[in-house]
């Protein structure tokens, strides 16, 4: 059985030649998928970006038909009264329901090159059923230092959006929270045998990009114009 049809048709057969890059936040994977994008010709898909915004009617319609409130969850419960271990408990239980909405994205896309979809909810015991093989995939994950190195550099990592009581405690909640959602894609990546990459910060964007598509290579149309970099 394809993966295609595990998780429903796949009219344009698509999700048989996506390639698929997962792992942990800040690790660099949407810019490394655009980097790829360009080199190759290939079409991105960036999860966060379609789950935030395209997938919200899928989220409300949910809550209600659990018999739920349609409104957002309070932010003080979500961030501040909470553990980050519940958080990331909550955040793993909602990655498969999700990755059936970012499977229906990407059923509905066509293009002459392979599709390269990237985002954390792209879970590797979800991906791998449906790539038909772990060399489809690669886990990307950021050391503790580059973390920490993001938090510094950048803007939208350092800051917390949500107007909560403690802004400290919920940026303190969803860093490790984070980081035990990146653990855990670690974890099944490997027992998948599906590559890791840890990204360290002592290559650039270009660097790691050149990492993956060495892994994605056999999948990989040639580069536009004969240009690799």
């Amino acid at each position: 059985m394809s993966g295609g049809e595990v998780h429903g048709r796949d009219p344009f057969g698509t999700l048989g030649r996506a390639l698929w890059i997962g792992g942990g936040q800040w690790a660099g994977k949407s810019t490394v998928a655009r980097l790829l994008a360009q080199r190759y010709g290939l079409t991105a898909y960036h999860y966060d970006y379609h789950d935030a915004r395209g997938h919200n009617d899928r989220r409300v319609a949910r809550r209600v038909r659990l018999g739920q409130s349609p409104d957002d969850p309070d932010p003080e419960v979500t961030w501040v009264n909470t553990t980050p271990q519940d958080m990331a408990a909550e955040t793993l239980a909602g990655f498969p329901i999700r990755f059936e909405w970012a499977l229906d994205d990407l059923r509905a896309l066509v293009s002459g090159r392979p599709i390269i979809a990237e985002g954390w909810g792209l879970r590797p015991e979800l991906v791998v059923p449906v790539a038909g093989s772990p060399r489809r995939m690669v886990v990307m994950v950021p050391t503790e230092e580059f973390r920490e190195r993001q938090l510094r550099t950048l803007t939208r990592a350092a800051t917390f959006g949500h107007g909560v009581s403690d802004p400290a405690r919920a940026q303190r909640n969803r860093l490790e929270r984070d980081r035990l959602v990146a653990d855990d894609a670690v974890r099944a990546a490997r027992r998948l045998g599906i590559r890791v990459i840890e990204v360290d910060g002592t290559r650039d964007a270009a660097a790691v990009a050149d990492l993956v598509a060495d892994h994605f290579r056999r999948c990989l149309p040639p580069p536009e114009d004969g240009v690799v970099s």
